[in-house]
């Protein structure tokens, strides 16, 4: 297995060192061969096969298959054509317990060495591109014989089991550890809970194997804070290399001074310093001074240090390795039995490498529950869920998530604090940093965004996705709601409705792909105020939302999906905003009005007249009821009415509520406001289609010259006005009753248009 390669080199180096040929992929699969092609060869054409036997190869497909195909060809063991050699603590089991090996587990290197040259039995000798020189330690330029592994000194933890899906961030941390001609300081940095230790615990016990560090792998804790830490991890590294290096400092030097004497009598080779959990690295910077190149620090931290430490960022995992980390853990089939609801889990903790192995853990001890009671459970409670609580023996992690969390939230000031709540008061989804800033009011808003730049960001508790564009973790979006006081939620939560209510406000009827690409990422957080007015069960809960803008909370949403023809996924939201206004406001209401005429609307737009005809009648009866009869929104509710009228054809119906809702307007606003121009243009169109193109025109013009008076050309009223007037000239014209129109200057200038466009 590939986290064997370094024996796997050193015990072909030995035997071939003795004249035999061996075949192994890091010497004879090239770039460009086929790796199964190659293998099928290898296993064909050797006489004998050595399983490098550890915990890695005994779980691997691959390995399986290949020490079959050699067994296959001498299952009695006659002419020993399988070599077992065991490198690593491992029990085999079936077949394999059948077969003696060779165990280098705990074995001195020279012991080590006659043991694989007694194991070998028939010499081949045979040219191919073996290197002239013996090959040098892994990684470097020139081959030297390979490291054998066990000797090197180390003091890393245990190694946790569960691993998956970071081989990429493995690479590409140990090419950063490497690039550089000076000491090179990495720190593996991200949010709590994200598999910053596990990383480097992971990348040391995998350099160990490989043989990378030949020096050492020393392991500090840097748990203190300020002068402390330097004191903590100063004492560390005294006592790993009195301990591991046989070193005896001077006691009269102070601790810089004995950790400068520690390094510069290191034993040979690169060497690989760990220090995890680096709150303050200036508090321990001074121990680096003066180190040799060969030595390598990494640093696991939350917090960002600028130069001289280069980041190397970690993210939450793809789903489909999330996925394989509760595989792992729950090994009895229960993940793929409910294969969706398991995703809806990892979805719901964000894909965070903590919350996975505590879930994961969970369901292992707990075998009779299934993973639809373990999301019914993590719903119900959220982040109090016994799952999510406490890290178990065996995990590096030692925090259960709330905890984690907390290690930050601590590290906050008040106003930090006080922008991570409000961001937590936005939908799980990304955020617009102008609605933070309209949030945020009255505070000067470069103040707001050093809170943001330096405490969240710096502490990796929001995530930077775009210009301008944010977003916060789901788990940690819990953790900062939970911290908010009843007052703060009200506030907060006010103060994001206001914000995306007026977003809604700006979606038309008809809207354009530009409109929908512009609002598309406020819908989740519309959708979020939504549900959360839906749960409310009294009026005085709804806070400021009154009438008017809670309408405008569904109607948005509804806009949003009407305009796209996604009708289906429009309707609900009607539905819901007529349910709520009735909860909240009673059946007298003008936003249940408003929401029996959204909804009526929508049905008409499909052709539904059937379903639309009762709930505007019931708009009406309510406008009128509540309004009296020459309100403006009566005059609304006629026009719409009447438009229902007009598609079906039910043209002396649809006359006599324009009619009335036309002097409803005017009574009310005036004859030169700006919404008598949409009656205006109903009126003339109802007329356009009855051929009424005398009575039609005069109607047209009035439009025309309210919006011109009152809007300018460039407002959408006029415009839509415009274009619906050339509409109807161009049909005056078809039908050859241009006789029938004015002498009016602006129906003579628009008809000579469409005369020279014609031409």
């Amino acid at each position: 297995n590939r986290h064997d390669r370094a024996f796997a080199e050193w015990i072909a180096w030995i035997l071939e060192a003795e004249g035999y040929r061996t075949v192994n992929q890091a010497w004879d699969f090239g770039a460009g061969k086929n790796f199964v092609v190659e293998m099928q060869r290898a296993a064909s054409e050797s006489k004998r096969t050595i399983a490098v036997l550890s915990k890695n190869s005994l779980e691997s497909g691959f390995v399986q298959a290949e020490w079959a195909a050699a067994f296959a060809q001498d299952p009695t063991g006659a002419e020993q054509r399988l070599i077992p050699i065991r490198v690593g603590e491992c029990m085999p089991t079936g077949l394999w317990a059948q077969i003696v090996y060779v165990d280098l587990v705990g074995v001195e290197e020279a012991a080590a060495e006659e043991l694989v040259i007694q194991s070998a039995k028939r010499a081949v000798t045979q040219e191919r591109g073996k290197p002239s020189q013996k090959p040098k330690y892994p990684q470097s330029g020139d081959r030297s014989k390979p490291l054998y592994p066990p000797t090197i000194a180390q003091n890393l933890p245990f190694e946790n089991v569960v691993f998956v899906g970071r081989d990429t961030e493995l690479e590409k941390l140990h090419q950063q550890l490497q690039t550089s001609q000076t000491v090179s300081i990495v720190s593996i940095r991200g949010m709590g809970g994200i598999g910053k230790t596990e990383l480097a615990l992971q990348y040391a016990v995998r350099s160990k194997t490989a043989g990378h560090y030949p020096g050492g792998l020393c392991w500090i804790n840097a748990n203190p804070l300020g002068s402390g830490a330097i004191a903590g991890v100063g004492l560390e590294l005294i006592q790993f290399a009195r301990t591991y290096l046989d070193l005896q400092p001077p006691e009269e030097l102070d601790l810089t001074g004995r950790v400068a004497f520690c390094l510069r009598h290191w034993q040979p080779g690169a060497v690989l310093l760990v220090i995890d959990n680096v709150q303050e690295y200036d508090a321990i910077a001074q121990l680096f001074r003066g180190m040799e190149s060969r030595f390598k620090v990494l640093l696991t931290t939350r917090s960002r240090f600028g130069s001289p430490v280069r980041e190397f960022a970690i993210e939450v995992l793809t789903e489909a390795a999330s996925l394989e980390v509760l595989r792992s853990l729950v090994k009895d089939g229960r993940i793929d039995q409910d294969l969706e609801t398991a995703k809806r889990v990892c979805e719901w903790l964000g894909y965070l490498p903590l919350g996975l192995e505590l879930v994961g853990r969970y369901l292992a001890r707990r075998q009779d529950t299934s993973v639809a009671q373990l999301y019914a459970r993590l719903q119900e409670k959220r982040l109090e869920a016994r799952a999510l609580l406490k890290a178990e023996p065996g995990m590096t992690a030692s925090l259960g998530v709330t905890a984690a969390f907390e290690l930050s939230w601590q590290e906050l000031g008040e106003e930090a604090q006080g922008l991570a709540k409000l961001l937590s008061g936005f939908a799980a989804a990304q955020i617009d940093w102008a609605w933070v800033v309209q949030c945020w009011q009255g505070e000067d808003e470069e103040e707001l965004e050093d809170l943001r730049d330096e405490d969240l960001l710096g502490l990796h508790l929001v995530t930077r996705v775009d210009q301008g564009v944010y977003q916060l973790h789901p788990l940690l979006r819990e953790f900062f709601a939970s911290k908010m006081t009843q007052e703060e939620r009200k506030q907060i939560r006010t103060a994001v409705a206001i914000v995306m209510i007026g977003i809604a406000k700006q979606i038309p009827e008809t809207s354009t792909l530009e409109i929908i690409g512009e609002v598309t990422q406020a819908i989740p957080h519309l959708k979020a105020v939504a549900e959360d007015l839906m749960q409310m069960k009294s009026r005085e809960e709804s806070g400021i939302l009154e009438g008017d803008d809670l309408t405008w909370v569904f109607a948005g949403i509804s806009r949003f999906y009407e305009g796209q023809g996604l009708y289906a996924d429009a309707e609900p939201w009607c539905v819901a905003s007529l349910e709520v206004s009735r909860s909240l406001f009673g059946e007298q209401h003008p936003s249940v009005a408003a929401s029996l005429s959204n909804l009526a609307g929508l049905y008409c737009t499909q052709g539904r007249y059937e379903q639309a005809e009762p709930r505007y009648l019931q708009a009406l009866e309510l406008a009128r009821a509540l309004l009296g009869s020459n309100h403006p929104n009566v005059a609304l509710c006629l026009n719409n009415l009447a438009g229902l009228y007009h598609a079906q054809e039910r043209y002396k119906q649809a006359e006599s509520r324009y009619i009335q809702a036309l002097q409803i307007g005017i009574q009310a606003l005036g004859e030169e406001h700006p919404n008598v121009v949409v009656g205006l243009n109903n009126f003339a169109e109802l007329y356009q289609a009855l051929k009424r193109y005398a009575e039609a025109e005069p109607l047209y013009l009035q439009a025309l010259s309210i919006c011109d008076q009152q809007l300018g050309q460039a407002h959408p009223y006029t415009q839509r006005t415009l274009q619906a007037f050339a509409d109807f000239l161009s049909q005056v014209k078809q039908s050859d009753r241009l006789s029938e129109l004015s002498d009016d200057p602006m129906t003579r200038s628009l008809l000579q248009q469409l005369q020279n466009a014609s031409e």
